[in-house]
């Protein structure tokens, strides 16, 4: 039996070690060999990927791994409940070690223990409250407005307008691009208001099937349908507390306007009651898109839109506050030398201008991903183009060096320089992929086709290589 810091395991379910880079070079759970309840998957799908990237719901804030990694302490979570990269939910007690070697930790091992129900599964898929799932990676984090950093005026005015909308009764949408940081503002929105855990429901309405969330919000009554038992829905359950609705917009039509009754006069029916209830609930919800927009596409209703419509906030985008590039660029250079035990000064001049010319179509996740990704792979300690990942280092060769100038947009050939003209000749796009075909083939040859000798003779990561190399067909066997 292991017994560490109370919790007791009779047997292990799943073993994991994770090398101090987080590349998954063990995992029981998904050998064929050892557990035959799983698909049929090859070890290239999850040997040697990053943590992140075969379990992509667990936040590197509350990871055990991470945790462990970055203080060397054997860590204890129960409860843990997360979701992997085929869409499984699991909920697990887990033991994490580090694994340290001469004084260094260069690893971590866990052992899992599944505690995984039907009813963890089909009740809890996709919302939980603080209270039930406490010392899980999913639970409600204890982020308030000073853990928001920003070196901006419009998101300090975000900020001072979030803090009024918490006090009022009137329900709030929070809306904002992708990555803005939507959640991280609700979450201190919740912890401004003082209201207890136990009563903050989190609910995700794209991650419920339509014909469920109904059901899930406003609950059941027995007989409703076969099978159906009386059940409380989370604005029941959420009576005296705060309910945050994510992607709202995802919503069924139907169910947004029982929504719209509830924010209107506190009452609302269970599926299949005649019962009326009342509840005294705020309401915090947030979207991806603009509300305008929601409502032409018949994402939004109109009426509902107009019943948040006192108590709106629009994150503005990383390209509207970009004071907040290199403010954000410096906080996470410092934020992953730690956990990835680098240290990384900052970043190149050019490649700061590049940041601040970038559409950033992610916003601040992208930014915090791509630095993470360059101080993951890199031993220096100035970042530069060449660190990039293979997908940004594209874009901006692509954009740098195919968009046509305006000089040449204005000089078009007349009619008679056409009659003669060879397309082929004049594909840039193509002479450019034909040339870097070339100068990689030549970096191979002399490397004898080693890739991580033939990157640094190209001045560019190994993976970068990898990826041009798959994406112009070019064998390193030359």
């Amino acid at each position: 039996m292991i017994n560490i810091n109370g919790l007791k395991i009779n047997s292990v379910d799943y073993i994991l070690i994770v090398d101090r880079e987080f590349s998954i070079i063990y995992n029981t759970r998904y050998d064929n060999r050892l557990n035959v309840s799983t698909d049929k998957l090859d070890k290239s799908e999850y040997i040697n990927k990053n943590f992140f990237e075969i379990y992509p719901s667990i936040e590197k804030e509350t990871s055990s791994i991470v945790r462990c990694m970055t203080s060397g302490e054997i860590i204890v979570k129960k409860y843990q409940k997360f979701e992997d990269f085929k869409g499984r939910i699991y909920c697990t007690h887990n033991i994490t070690i580090p694994i340290i070697i001469k004084g260094k930790i260069n690893g971590v091992i866990e052992f899992v223990k599944d505690v995984t129900t039907i009813d963890n599964i089909e009740n809890e898929k996709g919302s939980w409250t603080s209270g039930e799932f406490e010392n899980s990676g999913m639970n409600f984090r204890n982020i308030t407005f000073d853990n928001i950093i920003t070196n901006s005026q419009s998101m300090r005015s975000v900020i001072e307008q979030a803090k009024i909308f918490t006090n009022t009764h009137n329900p709030t949408l929070v809306y904002g691009e992708t990555g803005t940081g939507k959640e991280m503002l609700v979450q201190a929105m919740i912890s401004y208001s003082g209201i207890p855990r136990r009563k903050v429901i989190i609910q995700n309405c794209a991650a419920v099937p339509e014909n469920l969330i109904e059901a899930i919000l406003f609950g059941t009554s027995k007989g409703a349908y076969t099978g159906s038992e009386n059940r409380k829905g989370l604005f029941e359950v959420g009576d005296g507390g705060i309910i945050f609705l994510d992607e709202i917009n995802s919503m069924p039509y139907g169910v947004q306007g029982k929504l719209l009754r509830v924010l209107q006069d506190g009452s609302f029916r269970p599926v299949g009651s005649n019962e009326e209830k009342f509840v005294n609930v705020k309401v915090i919800a947030a979207m991806n898109i603009d509300p305008m927009m929601a409502i032409e596409k018949n994402e939004l209703r109109r009426d509902l839109f107009y019943r948040f419509s006192s108590s709106m906030i629009k994150i503005p985008s990383l390209r509207e506050r970009k004071e907040d590039i290199q403010y954000f660029v410096d906080y996470y250079i410092q934020e992953f030398n730690k956990i990835y035990l680098k240290d990384v000064k900052r970043i190149s001049t050019r490649l700061e201008k590049i940041f601040m010319d970038y559409e950033w179509e992610g916003n601040v996740r992208e930014l915090k991903h791509i630095i993470e990704s360059m101080i993951c792979i890199t031993d220096d300690e100035i970042l530069d183009i060449h660190h990039l990942p293979a997908y940004m280092y594209d874009r901006i060769y692509q954009e740098n060096s195919c968009a046509p100038s305006k000089k040449s947009i204005k000089d078009k050939p007349t009619i008679e320089d056409t009659e003669n003209l060879n397309e082929e000749e004049y594909n840039l796009n193509k002479i450019l992929k034909a040339k870097e075909r070339e100068v990689i083939e030549k970096a191979l040859r002399i490397t004898k086709g080693n890739k991580t000798k033939a990157g640094e003779l190209l001045g560019i990561p190994r993976q970068t290589l990898k990826y041009k190399m798959d994406k112009l067909g070019i064998d390193s066997k030359i």
